[in-house]
């Protein structure tokens, strides 16, 4: 579709987005921009609280959460014009806390000078095209593991959001309480999800979300609790960074660790949301890579200057994908929402988490139909996805499911005779992946 140029802005947004060449549109950019904002929105109420059990003040990690999500979102728009969004991760906010800050003793400056220098070497590895390499060096069928793996990773946390499942001391999870309205509401807004989009509905997902969280307000299970409300202040941790402390010999492994888990989070990310979204060139390789790499690593960066845990791309840039969303204009809407979420959290907080998994599950179901693509008939191919595919909710993490899924092809090819097929990047990889839970467990 293309843009009329006797418009000032369409012409501007064509020279920097190419719609036309994506066939999309600045409707549906926008559309699908505002979806993923939905679907990720959750962030800036979690990550603050979770950061704020390491003592740094609440109202100031929620700035900086909204501030760093919009910062890299719309850097990934700019830079490598992909339709992915960016915020603090959820795993990375949790080894923060509970593996670094709490469970080591180390005091949150330091933390946050350790998510400094993890972006400063994340952005050295992607200018030297390191990262760029070892990403390609995925082999096809772990790729397609990956995008599946990761829509199964999403179904797990769409049914914990809703309520269907929860945890369990003997089976380790079971069945929610289905009595109560949250997941009913959930089950609800899913069907009406998948029905609009059989019938071809624009802003199927979207509808879905809004449709869930208004009839949730409407029966008085989510308050309505306003609309604007002035955003806190970011001094006390803007800039609160202790780099020389983080650059203790005693604390390598702490940042080994964060530049490592969002190495291969980001990687198994990027590779997933692309093939979702049809970018992937002939031979399965992401174009622009190095450029959405060095996006991810200012991120980062950013997010150790303004004061919250590491910034990587979101999963649920999916739903913004599915919406329609095939340029970097729908990663520069997500982040002007995430500035508005500064003015508007009374509002961004009325979209409750029962409304977003309804979004996460639908995008899961279509994520999971790329094991279709897998090389059944070889079992050196298909067992290693499929280990993929399975760590990743199983460990509750997608670079563990990587981790799993390069030592399961190394040595499956090699006990089965097909040594040749393995490259020396993937041997490399295998082996630091053996060597990164020898020494740092479960990190």
């Amino acid at each position: 579709m293309s843009i009329p140029e006797s418009k000032g802005y369409g012409t501007m947004l064509e020279r920097l987005f190419h719609l036309s060449g994506h066939r999309t549109s600045l409707r549906t950019e926008a559309l699908a921009g505002a979806t993923t904002f939905l679907t990720m929105a959750y962030i800036i109420f979690v990550n603050p609280a979770m950061l704020a059990e390491t003592g740094m003040d609440k109202g100031a990690v929620f700035v900086a959460t909204c501030l760093a999500a919009a910062l890299g979102s719309i850097a990934m728009g700019l830079l490598a014009n992909y339709p992915i969004a960016l915020a603090p991760g959820m795993g990375l906010n949790a080894y923060f806390t509970y593996g670094v800050v709490i469970g080591m003793g180390v005091p949150w400056p330091v933390a946050l000078g350790a998510v400094f220098v993890s972006g400063v070497l994340f952005l050295i590895l992607a200018l030297t095209k390191v990262r760029e390499a070892i990403i390609n060096a995925v082999p096809q069928s772990l790729k397609l593991a990956i995008s599946a793996g990761i829509g199964l990773f999403l179904g797990l946390i769409a049914f914990e959001n809703a309520g269907l499942i929860e945890g369990h001391k003997a089976t380790l999870i079971t069945l929610g309480h289905l009595n109560r309205p949250e997941p009913l509401l959930a089950v609800c807004g899913f069907m009406v999800m998948v029905g609009l989009e059989a019938r071809k509905v624009p802003g199927a997902i979207m509808i879905g979300i809004l449709g869930t969280a208004a009839a949730g307000m409407a029966l008085g299970v989510t308050p309505f609790g306003g609309i604007a409300a002035w955003p806190p202040s970011l001094a006390p941790t803007f800039l609160k960074m202790d780099v020389a402390g983080a650059l203790n010999l005693g604390l390598v492994t702490i940042v080994f660790a964060l530049l490592f888990v969002d190495l291969f989070d980001n990687a198994g990310t990027l590779i997933g949301l692309a093939h979702r979204a049809g970018m992937l060139d002939e031979r399965g390789r992401l174009p622009r890579l190095g450029r959405a790499l060095i996006a991810d690593s200012l991120a980062a960066m950013a997010g150790g200057i303004l004061g919250t845990s590491t910034t990587t791309s979101y999963i649920e840039s999916a739903s913004g994908i599915n919406a329609g969303g095939r340029s970097g204009l729908a990663a520069v809407v997500t982040g002007l929402f995430f500035v508005a979420a500064l003015f508007l959290a009374p509002l961004a907080a009325a979209i409750p988490a029962y409304a977003t998994a309804p979004a996460l599950l639908f995008v899961a179901c279509l994520m999971a139909r790329s094991l279709a693509d897998i090389a059944w008939d070889d079992i050196t191919e298909a067992v290693p996805a499929l280990v993929t595919a399975l760590a990743m909710p199983f460990t509750f993490s997608i670079a563990h499911g990587i981790s799993f899924g390069f030592i399961t092809y190394a040595a499956v090819k090699l006990l089965g005779g097909k040594a040749r097929d393995v490259g020396p990047a993937v041997w490399l990889l295998a082996g630091a992946f053996v060597l990164k839970f020898v020494l740092l467990g479960s990190v």
